[in-house]
């Protein structure tokens, strides 16, 4: 167990998870931010990619530099694994993002800022799925 590993004081998650929460927290908010800036030009589906991958470079960086920073992996190695992580990422965003935007908030009659708060839902989803994908394979050893 490296020292990022290690129980964070007072809670059960490893310092390198709550790091990643911290960065992957910032870059989620790129990726929602960004989603709202480009649905100016484009339609909701697709601004919800194109955001994505806006959220994908900020999180890669973000994590690189400060949460898997003993990782012996090249960087484009690192890169390679960390874009098939976020293609599952993406596709959870995407259908949670979808889902709940045009069928389910639909069917309950919820319409206050409808598109935003499903994307923020689908945003949060793959959190514990991509964090798992990216200590094994995007920065693992």
């Amino acid at each position: 167990m490296t020292s990022a590993d290690a129980p964070a004081s007072g809670g059960f998650a490893s310092k390198r998870f709550v790091l990643f929460l911290i960065t992957g927290g910032f870059a989620a908010a790129v990726n929602w931010g960004s989603r709202i800036l480009y649905n100016v030009w484009m339609p909701y589906s697709a601004a919800i990619v194109v955001a994505y991958i806006t959220g994908m470079i900020t999180a890669f960086v973000l994590a690189k530099m400060f949460v898997f920073t003993e990782s012996k992996q090249s960087t484009h190695r690192s890169a390679f694994f960390f874009t098939l992580v976020n293609l599952v990422a993406v596709v959870q965003t995407w259908a949670v993002s979808v889902g709940l935007a045009y069928y389910v908030f639909p069917k309950m009659g919820m319409t206050w800022h409808d598109r935003d708060i499903a994307h923020l839902v689908g945003v949060v989803v793959p959190v514990f799925t991509s964090y798992i994908g990216h200590k094994k394979f995007s920065f693992g050893h």
